[in-house]
């Protein structure tokens, strides 16, 4: 299946055929449950991805005040507590949050 979705074979394609934020205008789906799975889908994957950016935001706010000496010990915990919100969530799985907020404290430590 070539890419005629949005004009991407023309040598030009206009702003309005850009790929959208959301996935909606991608669903085909004509049975009823898939389309109310495709809707649900596509929430969770836009909580998710707001949870991933603010516990992103938070690691490099940690970072970038332990590179830069400032103390640390607010943002580390405003941190680890995003990394826990994220497992509650089902963002992170529980192992790989373990293992980031030890990498992040050990960061921290070896910076200071």
């Amino acid at each position: 299946m070539g890419l005629l979705l949005c004009g991407f074979r023309r040598k030009d394609p206009t702003p309005e055929c850009r790929f959208p934020t959301t996935r909606e205008s991608f669903n085909m789906a004509n049975i009823k449950s898939q389309i109310k799975r495709n809707r649900q889908n596509e929430n969770r994957r836009m909580r998710n991805k707001s949870i991933n950016s603010n516990l992103k935001t938070s690691v490099k706010k940690v970072e970038s005040a332990a590179a830069a000496g400032e103390p640390t010990d607010e943002l580390l915990r405003q941190a680890q507590a995003k990394i826990d919100t994220a497992v509650s969530k089902g963002v992170l799985h529980k192992k790989a949050a373990a293992r980031k907020k030890s990498r992040l404290a050990k960061r921290v430590t070896t910076s200071s």
